[in-house]
């Protein structure tokens, strides 16, 4: 393992359009509206109908499918009228995280008693959609506890653990599908990862991933935690270091918030965020996220060790463990 500096990660912010279609009608702002949706990447699978039910959607969540995801739902809208017009569009997309708020007209159009209202507005649609946001992610979770006791025992010789050269750990199986449970902290489950049997993931609709993790293997009072990105990787440090408890993160964008819990859970643990090394990748993802999650948390931070003769498309210690099993 190596160890480098770590900088600090940037941070998703919400989009604020404000329109100067005031002076114009209902579809001047519904262009605008639109367009205001496409720039903050919330792209609905079907924009015209989503537009002509915004009168359904004031003061309360409207939910739909996205371009990416058009059965999922995971598309959220709340919109405000002011004389059959509409004034705020608040969106955002909870599979990406992306989020936008539209206005009409400018700031400076404003009157003092119309700023105060749309503050309240904007207000009482946050918590509008962080409720709904919650009812849909306990949903979920209820959902993945009820799937996750149905699943058997993983088999040893599934076809993704074979080509992996791992055992499965604590991950379960529902036909041919491996199934892991992502969960928080107090051990609570919030969603779901499957992998099938050519190595294709796919995480539950609508579950709940910043901050949650996969428990990959490891003692419940760890003297030192290793977290990661994906699960495999994970099985790999595992079997390197049976001592240590490792966490998988699921993706680089979650390294932070699994490293930093983790040093609340335990203050006193040897943390280390093992990143992947995305050596091909312009500006290196893999290692620039490990390493402002490594910083944050207080933690150490390495990257696989590579040989001189080791391939440049290998980034991760199972990777790196593969391939020397292979040279050998």
């Amino acid at each position: 393992m190596k160890t480098a500096p770590a900088p600090e990660g940037a941070r998703h912010q919400t989009q604020t359009q404000y329109s100067n279609a005031t002076a114009g009608g209902y579809t001047e702002r519904l262009n605008s509206i639109r367009a205001a949706l496409l720039e903050a990447g919330i792209e609905p699978a079907n924009p015209d109908a989503l537009l002509s039910r915004l009168a359904d959607a004031e003061g309360k969540p409207v939910r739909f499918g996205t371009a990416s995801k058009p059965r999922s739902k995971n598309g959220w809208l709340i919109a405000y009228h002011d004389r059959g017009l509409p004034f705020v569009v608040i969106a955002g997309d909870w599979s990406t995280g992306a989020e936008t708020k539209w206005v009409a007209g400018t700031g400076d159009t404003l009157s003092p008693a119309e700023r105060r209202e749309l503050k309240r507005r904007v207000a009482e649609a946050k918590q509008v959609r962080e409720e709904e946001q919650a009812r849909q992610w306990e949903a979920r979770a209820a959902a993945a506890a009820r799937q996750w006791h149905t699943c058997s025992q993983a088999d040893p010789l599934h076809p993704y653990l074979q080509r992996k050269g791992i055992q499965p750990h604590r991950a379960r199986q529902q036909g041919a599908e491996l199934v892991l449970l992502l969960t928080d902290f107090s051990g609570k489950g919030w969603s779901l990862q499957t992998i099938d049997e050519a190595g294709n993931k796919r995480l539950m609709a609508g579950g709940k991933k910043a901050g949650h993790f996969i428990v990959v293997d490891g003692p419940d009072y760890p003297a030192r935690v290793l977290i990661c990105e994906g699960w495999a990787t994970g099985c790999t440090l595992a079997e390197i270091d049976p001592a240590a408890l490792v966490l998988a993160a699921v993706d680089c964008g979650n390294l932070q918030a699994v490293a930093t819990g983790a040093r609340n859970c335990w203050p006193d643990a040897d943390l280390i965020v093992c990143g992947d090394d995305d050596r091909q990748t312009p500006g290196n993802p893999g290692a620039t996220a490990a390493r402002a999650a490594a910083l944050a948390a207080g933690a150490r931070f390495a990257l696989p060790e590579w040989p001189p003769a080791a391939p440049l498309h290998l980034s991760d210690f199972n990777d790196l463990y593969q391939w020397q099993k292979g040279a050998r």
